[in-house]
């Protein structure tokens, strides 16, 4: 049975009164009076208003500022990305620099201004420049950086973007400015790219503008199209001009081996033929050598035997053929296909073709063969 339930006998069960005191736990609306009571003796109050009126205005007046405080503390709770940095300005003065994660400002005291440092950012100029040969060219160039000091790039320049642009139009005309047209529209333009770059960082250097050149890119360079035609054809001369360079360097550098195996095989050869002849004259110093004593005793015998040897090896190599007909014999066969053969594999083409000839000491008229048959061949009769 409750406590509170009729049956009780009149006793008072109810737990929060023990020993005729009130134990439970405080009324809110008492504790909202008693704080608006404390915070009117603070601030001052109405002292002709009933109590029961001043202590509920107190209390609703403590609530809508709990209410403020606890959306002024939450309102101040933000989050920074991996690829940010926040700038922290203090009552409109730059206080420090925030890293990601997750942070808290006071609102209306502190100002947070976010900026992403990780991505690259791509700027492109263009326009018609003027070579140093006095020609007109449309350049489109291309800048890729990315944000390295936040506080630098918001507050050294109004516009660190537009200054960045200003002075890649400025570094490009005048790294233009001091280059040939053709060097700009051909061969030329990776040594343009580079000193644009390095014209660029000295440009934004004193300004501070807390930015880092990743890379730059020559787009596009063309001449006017009223001599985009002819520019045309000049550039495809120079690339066939290029193109022929090339081929030729290739056909050196084929070449140039097998002339070098030429040369070689020539010097081998002529080293060969030195050794040789110095192995063929020192044979025959040798053979003189032994036949110095043979002459010595029979000089007469030596010189005879000598002059046969060479006028048998001189007459072996020509293709006139001496008959004797003294001894009355005129009569003998000769084998003049063979001895055609013969003289035809040592001689040279323009030897081969002149024709055989028998002399007749006797007469010394010349004998003159015509189609010689391969199983017979007959000289002529000596008179």
């Amino acid at each position: 049975m409750a406590w509170n339930e009729p049956g009780n006998n009149g006793k008072n069960n109810d737990p929060w009164k023990q020993g005729g005191r009130n134990q439970g736990p405080p009324d809110l609306d008492e504790v909202l009076r008693n704080l608006s009571k404390k915070l009117g003796g603070i601030f001052g109050g109405n002292n002709n208003s009933s109590p029961s009126e001043s202590n509920g205005g107190a209390a609703g007046l403590v609530f809508v500022l709990l209410a403020l405080a606890l959306v002024w503390a939450g309102s101040g709770i933000y989050t920074i990305k991996e690829s940010e940095r926040a700038l922290v300005l203090r009552l409109g003065q730059y206080s420090h620099e925030e890293m990601p994660g997750l942070r808290w400002k006071p609102t209306f005291i502190d100002e947070v201004i976010k900026v992403d440092v990780s991505s690259v950012e791509t700027l492109k100029t263009d326009g018609f420049m003027l070579t140093q040969d006095q020609n007109l060219v449309r350049v489109t160039f291309e800048v890729q950086y990315r944000i390295a000091d936040p506080r630098l790039y918001k507050f050294s320049v109004t516009d660190a973007d537009n200054s960045l642009r200003q002075a890649t139009d400025a570094a490009l005309r005048y790294v233009v400015g001091h280059s040939l047209m053709d060097d700009v529209l051909t061969k030329g333009r990776e040594l343009v790219r580079q000193n644009t770059r390095v014209e660029l960082e000295n440009i934004i250097k004193p300004y501070n503008l807390g930015l880092q050149i990743v890379d730059v890119n020559f787009r596009d360079a063309r001449p006017p199209e009223e001599v985009k035609d002819s520019f045309d054809d000049a550039i495809a001369a120079q690339e066939d001009e290029q193109r022929y360079i090339q081929e030729a360097q290739a056909y050196a550098r084929a070449k140039e081996p097998e002339a070098r195996g030429r040369v070689n095989r020539v010097m081998q050869e002529a080293e060969a033929y030195k050794q040789q002849s110095q192995l063929k004259a020192q044979g025959e110093v040798a053979r003189f050598e032994k036949l110095l004593p043979e002459y010595i005793a029979s000089p007469q015998v030596t010189r005879e035997r000598l002059y046969l040897e060479t006028m048998e090896q001189v007459y072996g190599n020509t293709s006139k053929v001496l008959v004797d007909v003294k001894n009355g014999n005129n009569m003998m066969y000769l084998p003049l296909d063979k001895m055609m053969n013969q003289s035809g594999s040592a001689a040279s083409a323009s030897q081969t073709s002149a024709e055989p000839r028998m002399v007749l000491p006797e007469s010394q008229t010349d004998v003159r063969s015509s189609s010689p048959r391969p199983d017979s061949g007959r000289g002529g009769r000596g008179n």
